[in-house]
């Protein structure tokens, strides 16, 4: 047996006992802690509302496990099950160009992997999403979002794909690169193409209706020294109860963006700190250091994949039987994760400084109180878990533990 395919399985085996084993202990750990609130939130979130996040929790935990056991079975059936070798060969059987062939290769596997994807979709917004009242997203409005998201999918993808493939063929050993170029730009486009072009077919953007926290959070970028090209509420309770904001675009497509059910949950102190709070994100340049990680990854990325394009053993150990431009890239993005996993800890890592990071700037700009009593708030509108287990939540979570991040604003008071 090749010694790429021994790596892969091994990787493959040690990444899915790795994500089984932090799901179970996330689950032991909070539900193991669902009788009793943290001292820090009591009196501030009902012990019901801490019953119905550790459920909630749980819930989402187990369905990910499934998930994680489903999609190693579905790779090695992609890879050397010879999934993708039999939709190859099928593709060829139409006797069409290589662009043409590769190009509707790459797009059938992005299709089927979606629809391999959609009964897990199904389940988390019509049963858990559900159960726990969360979900508010009819079918009809589930077809129409996903036939859009396909619609979207073909006018950005077939374009992107033909040119990596025109790439591959066209420009010798330095293919690479000039992709990297295209894909950097395409990054950026749709950086700015999202909150103008994109969002606005899934929502309805209207401007901030209340005058005096209009004026409250224009004094805020005022004197942060942000300029946006708007504050927005968006119609996320057509789908969620969840609530939630952020700062999309660069340039002047920037823009403040509120989802409504935020602004029936926060009073406007708290609405001005979380705006805050994403304000630091954003002064401190979290957002163009994101970015500019991303850009130097995949610079890596494709400088291996332009090296192991060129390998017969690369195709061959992971179940091609024949090499082209199209199998390398399906290979490649298909099982680059797996030997990436174990960086995810690093990665979680910088966005949770990032977070305490925001956080303090937030206290400065604002009321730390204010932030303090918002989060609580959305800890437990969102039935997020004040009690996650720390390893899982080292490997995977963006965002601090509410207790740190708790303690940390209530030093700033």
């Amino acid at each position: 047996m090749p010694a790429l395919t021994l790596l892969f399985l091994g990787f493959l085996g040690l990444t899915l006992a790795t994500q089984l084993w932090l799901a179970q202990r996330h689950i032991k750990h909070v539900a193991k802690r669902r009788g009793r609130v943290p001292r820090a939130f009591e009196g501030q979130v009902p012990l019901e509302a801490h019953h119905k996040a550790a459920d909630y929790t749980v819930a989402r935990t187990r369905l990910s496990r499934i998930e994680d056991i489903y999609g190693a079975v579905l790779l090695l059936a992609w890879t050397l099950g010879g999934g993708l070798d039999l939709l190859d060969r099928l593709w060829r059987g139409v006797a069409a160009s290589e662009l043409i062939t590769g190009t509707l290769f790459l797009l059938s596997v992005l299709l089927i992997a979606g629809l391999l994807d959609l009964p897990f979709s199904l389940y988390r917004t019509f049963v858990i999403e559900r159960r726990f009242g969360f979900n508010r997203t009819s079918p009809v409005l589930f077809v129409t979002d996903l036939l859009k998201k396909i619609f979207l999918a073909l006018l950005f993808g077939v374009p992107l794909i033909f040119v990596a493939l025109w790439l591959m063929r066209t420009a010798g050993s330095w293919w690479w690169l000039y992709l990297w170029i295209v894909w950097t730009a395409f990054s950026l486009f749709m950086v700015w193409a999202y909150p103008t072009l994109i969002a606005p077919l899934f929502n309805r953007f209207k401007p901030l209706a209340s005058e005096t926290l209009r004026a409250r959070l224009q004094a805020l970028l005022e004197r942060t020294g942000f300029r946006s090209e708007g504050i927005y509420v968006i119609d996320s309770s057509r789908r969620t109860s969840h609530g939630n904001a952020y700062f999309t675009g660069f340039g002047r497509s920037k823009r403040v963006v509120f989802f409504d059910s935020l602004l029936n949950q926060l009073a406007e102190n708290e609405v001005e700190a979380v705006v805050a709070h994403e304000l630091g994100h954003y002064k401190l340049r979290h957002i163009a250091k994101r970015l500019a990680l991303i850009t130097a990854m995949s610079f890596a990325g494709l400088a291996l994949l332009g090296w192991l394009a060129q390998q017969p053993w690369f195709y061959t150990a992971l179940g091609a039987s024949r090499p082209s431009n199209h199998a390398a890239l399906a290979l490649f993005f298909m099982v680059i994760p797996v030997f990436t996993f174990f960086l995810q800890p690093l990665f979680a890592r910088g966005s949770r400084r990032h977070e305490h990071e925001a956080d303090a700037f937030a206290a400065q700009q604002s009321d730390a109180r204010a932030l303090v009593s918002a989060l609580v708030k959305l800890y437990k509108e969102n039935a997020a878990t004040l009690t996650p287990d720390p390893v899982h939540s080292a490997f995977y979570d963006s965002h601090p533990p509410a207790l740190a991040r708790i303690s940390q604003l209530q030093t700033k008071n």
